[in-house]
């Protein structure tokens, strides 16, 4: 039995984690070290337990259809923790980035930045998950960041922080999250396709 209001606080603490990344970033003059440095979110994450819409929705149907509710709260949560960190922290470089995502926002492009930025997303926690290594996350996360992907979260930290409350950057997180979920699940559902004849020969001896 799930417990949301737990589920709640541990969400909201991930979009804090995550907030925090995204002000180092935003905050350091070279590019590639502030995308590194933003990995300190997804490792605060993964170190804690918390809940994070992009390190869970990979597992969506390894559970059952309950897991959705979930993975809502999840999402209500991480928003709550970047809009607590992005209104302690109204940054300029937010106001530029926030006004050219919204300004340049096509539907298939951004969604396709979804999904690749949750492959990625994925890789970090399912890799974490099965050998508690960081390694993964500090290659998965500078190389979303550097290729231009888009992670629905840090958005929602990047519109928080620059103020960026309008039905344009609502469609604009509604499509990154679309994304997210669709990039998520993809190695794991053709994970199974790809190798369920294996694990069944092996289950079965």
């Amino acid at each position: 039995m799930t417990d949301y209001a737990k589920c709640l606080v541990r969400s909201v603490l991930a979009g804090m984690a995550i907030g925090v990344g995204g002000c180092v970033y935003l905050g350091c003059d070279v590019k590639w070290v502030g995308a590194v440095l933003f990995a300190i979110g997804l490792i605060t994450i993964f170190s804690f337990r918390l809940d994070l819409y992009t390190g869970k929705v990979g597992y969506t149907f390894d559970n059952k259809p309950p897991y959705l509710l979930y993975l809502a709260v999840v999402i209500l949560g991480n928003f709550i923790g970047t809009l607590i960190i992005g209104t302690m922290m109204p940054l300029e470089a937010a106001e530029v980035l926030a006004q050219a995502k919204l300004s340049n926002y096509e539907f298939l492009p951004v969604l396709f930045k979804g999904v690749l930025c949750g492959m990625l997303m994925f890789i970090a926690a399912d890799t974490y998950k099965n050998t508690k290594s960081f390694l993964p996350t500090l290659f998965c996360v500078p190389v979303f960041i550097l290729a231009g992907f888009e992670h629905s979260i840090a958005d929602m930290f990047y519109m928080c922080s620059a103020g960026a409350f309008s039905m344009d950057s609502l469609v604009f997180i509604l499509t990154v999250l679309l994304g997210n979920g669709i990039g998520g699940v993809l190695i794991p559902v053709c994970g199974k396709w790809m190798y369920e004849d294996a694990v069944a020969k092996t289950e079965s001896k």
